[in-house]
This record gives structure tokens, sequence and C-alpha cells, in this order.
């Protein structure tokens, strides 16, 4: 038996960006022919596209989790690494993405509408494309970097013109399939519907969608009855159509009590695309009422009673039998002129727009404040400096080197002196916490050492712990021990 699901959360993960390589073309007499290491390929990314043969999220319920290919490291002889494979996602029509917070990313509407879930990770720089005048031969390269990953929300809001509201029993999904060739279930007992149906209607000149949203009863705008699981599915309709049972037996019930309970969970329910679309409020769109089963003799005087009382609020009646075929036509008529009036009252669509937003002038691209946990310390952030921690392997002195000349030319070395720091003071970019030391010439020429290595790393005036210590007991006049004379 299919099932209908229509809200879900994934779990996506982008490529990892592969490494550079860090390698030096050898030949015969040429022992050392230059480096020529490849970069890295790019990560895949996670791509959401909307594929009309899509009608459910069942697919991403069974199998929530989602990972592009990662990209393939570089190597010697120039040679890059292949891209890691994009992996696409394929989402019914009127699919909204929302993050864990429940702010909404995208609203896929429209055949082939893509939404960038989860962006690869760049792939790293092989040695031949870091060398330059400082650095003819690198003995390192860039890692690559991590694919980005996230956790969506992805909620179904059928994409319809035309959505009938009623309480239980009051034939909605007959009125679908006998307007269009939608089968639904239909029984003869309340919540027979359980998922939202969807039919095509056609007229002379008109086609519009029209969806049987499941029983709402009283409540159902605070998650009664089937309320909250399927009110989402109104907000793209353009007209609302009351479906009133005029022949029920339950007591207490009548074609006005039960449109105005509607009413009321109707005002009520805040639709989440109002202020990127502007449909407004569900009590705001066009209204019709449909009394229904006027076929049965006690339905048909019950409609007679209140059919003056609901025309008086301004909105059309029409007295139908969805089994008697009773009034079918004179209604589709009249719904298709009231999409085609909405249609045309709406704004014409504009293509949106690409939006540059340019860097300020002032803008230094990092951030530098005190590490509230460790006394003395600070925190760096920014998109370069974390990104290039990444990129950095830390067991090459030579790879440390050029990252510390990366953050000298980008001024975060200047804002640690006019922000007060002390040598030796722990500064954390990213996920990795060093000792800060402005001895180190960074920015400087870069001398000729072995590959692999910098020579301006070895450079420590700092008094070491042990120097220290023995500083200290020669000052209250104890002797110095043996290690520490040796060392002295």
């Amino acid at each position: 038996m299919s099932r209908f699901v229509d809200r879900v959360t994934i779990h996506v993960a982008a490529g990892n960006g592969g490494h550079g390589c860090a390698s030096v073309h050898r030949e015969k007499f040429k022992p050392l022919g230059g480096p020529d290491g490849g970069n890295g390929g790019n990560g895949g990314s996670v791509r959401l596209v909307v594929d009309p043969q899509v009608h459910t999220l069942l697919d991403f319920h069974f199998r929530p989790h989602a990972k592009a290919g990662n990209g393939k490291p570089g190597a010697g002889d120039n040679r890059d690494g292949a891209m890691g494979e994009d992996l696409v996602l394929n989402v019914p029509d009127g699919t909204v993405v929302l993050d864990e917070n429940g702010t909404i990313l995208a609203d896929l509407v429209g055949t082939g509408t893509t939404f960038e879930a989860a962006q690869g990770g760049r792939g790293g720089l092989g040695n031949a494309s870091l060398a330059s005048k400082a650095r003819k031969a690198p003995g390192f390269a860039l890692l690559g970097e991590e694919g980005q990953q996230r956790s969506l929300v992805l909620e179904l809001k059928s994409v319809a013109d035309v959505g009938l509201v009623g309480f239980p029993s009051a034939g909605k999904s007959s009125l679908v399939s006998v307007l269009s060739a939608a089968k639904p279930k239909i029984a003869d007992y309340p919540f027979t519907t359980l998922v939202p149906n969807l039919g095509v209607v056609q007229t002379a000149g008109d086609v519009f969608t029209i969806a049987d949203v499941p029983g709402l009863i009283p409540g159902a705008s605070t998650g009664r009855g089937l309320g909250l699981e399927f009110l989402r599915h109104l907000e793209r309709c353009a007209v609302l159509a009351h479906v009133v049972d005029c022949a029920t037996l339950e007591p207490g019930r009548d074609p006005v009590s039960d449109i105005d309970a509607l009413e009321a969970e109707l005002a009520a329910y805040k639709p989440a695309l109002d202020a990127d679309h502007g449909l407004g409020d569900l009590a705001e769109r066009p209204r019709v009422v449909i009394l229904n089963k006027v076929d049965v003799p006690d339905a048909a005087e019950l409609a007679d009673l209140v059919e003056p009382e609901l025309a008086e609020r301004g909105w059309p009646v029409f007295r139908i039998s969805a089994v008697a075929h009773e009034g079918l036509r004179e209604l589709t008529f009249a719904l298709a002129k009231m999409v085609r009036e909405y249609r045309e009252a709406q704004p014409a669509k504009t293509p949106r727009r690409a939006i540059i937003r340019p860097k300020a002038v002032d803008d230094t691209g990092f951030t530098i404040v005190r590490d509230p946990e460790i006394e003395g310390g600070f925190i760096v952030y920014g998109t370069r400096p974390e990104r290039w921690i990444a990129q950095t392997q830390f067991d090459n002195d030579e790879a440390v080197g050029y990252l510390a000349d990366r953050l000298n030319r980008l001024g975060v070395e200047d804002e640690l002196v006019k922000m007060g720091a002390e040598p030796g003071a722990p500064v954390t970019i990213g996920a990795v916490t060093f000792d800060w030391e402005p001895s180190t010439p960074m920015g400087d020429d870069v001398p000729v050492t072995g590959r692999g290595t910098d020579i301006r790393l070895d450079r420590n005036d700092r008094v070491g712990a042990a120097e220290r210590k023995q500083a200290r007991r020669l000052r209250r006049g104890l002797p110095v021990e043996d290690g520490e004379q040796d060392q002295s």
C-alpha cells in the first residue's frame, strides 16, 4: 500500500575536496625539474530539483541521509584530481525547504527549479600552483576542504488552484472524483481521506487543479485531528470552497455552524509563505459555498433554509449532488471563472535578478575578540582565516610558515598587536589553538631551506620553562640540578 509523506527531515553532506599533491618533476638530466604537484578536485554538491514525476517525499522518509562524491587528490606530473560527482535529489513541485530553526530557505515551485542543499568542499592546491618568486619549489600542498553538512526539513505544500475544505464525510472526495479523473478513496465513515487528493478539471477554455484536503474539525489550527498536518496544503490555493454536508444526522450541526467553525480555524492558521509570496491569510482568499447531497429530500429543505443567510455574506452558493451529478456544470464554470480572475489580479511574475553585494571598503575579512575561556587569549573569526587553517598541514613547517605569511598579509598580526596580545598568547582560529609568536618574522622573504621546513620557525627568543626554573632556584640560593646544569 502506498504512503503519502509530506514532511521529512533529511541530512545532506556534500563531498570533501581532494588534497593537493606535493611533487617534484624528475627525469634524466633534470633531477630537480621544478614542482609538478596537481590540484585536488572539488567535492560534489547536493542539489534539490523539482521533478514532475515525483509526487511525495516518501523516498526521503526511508532514506534520510544523502552524500555526494568526494573529490580525488591531485597527482604528480601536473595531474589534477577528478571532481566529486554531484548528487541530485528529485522533489515534488511545491516543496518548501527549511532549516532546523524553521527559517524558509527555498520554495521550489516549477519543473526544474533547483536549490543547492549542501556545497562541496574546495580541492587543495598542489605545490605547482603554490610556486612563487619566494617559494620556487614548495615542499607542501594544501589540504582539501570538508563538504558542507546540513539537516533540512522538507515540507510539501500542494500546488492547487481550488482547495476543498469541510468536515469529515462532507463529500469532498466524491466531488473530486466527479469533477476530474482522480479516483480517491470514498467510504461512509469519518476521516476516510488521510492524504490530499489532487485532480485536474477542464472546462471549455480553462484548466485548473482542485485539492481535496482531509476533513477538518474545530481545533485543527492547534493540531487537533489532522488539521496541522494538511492545512499547509491550502496555502497556495487561490479559491477556498466550503463543502457542506446538508444530509448529516449528527445532532447540533447545521451548514452555517459548520462554516463558522471552519472559518475560525482558517483565520487562526498563519501560512508560512505569506512573507515571500504575498498570498495573504487564508481568511482573505475568495470563497464559495457548496451545499452537497441535495438529492436527499431533508437535505434539500435544509439547503433552502440556509442558502439566503449564506448569500448575505457575499459568497456564491451552489447546490449540488456529487452522487447524482446535479449542479456540477454550473459549479465547474464558476470555479474556473474565480480562478481566472484571481490569476489576472496577481502581479506579473518577474524573473529574479542576481543580487550583488560588493565588499565594503573597510571590511578586513576577519574579526578578533578576546577569548572568554582562556585568560589572555584571542579568537579570530573570518571565512578566509578559518578556511586557511583547514587547508594547512601542521606537521609541515613550510606549510605553517606559508599560513603565517597569509595571515600577516591579511592583517591579523597587526590587529593582534593593536589589541595588546603578549608573546605566547593563545590564539584560536577555527578548530586550532596555537601560541602567538610575534618574533616570527611573518611576511619576510622566505630563506631557502630544505623542502618541508621553514627556518623562521626555529627562531625562538622566549625563555623556556627549564630556564625559568633554573633562574628561580638560583634566586632562592638552591643548588642547580645536574640536568639543569648540563642545559646551562
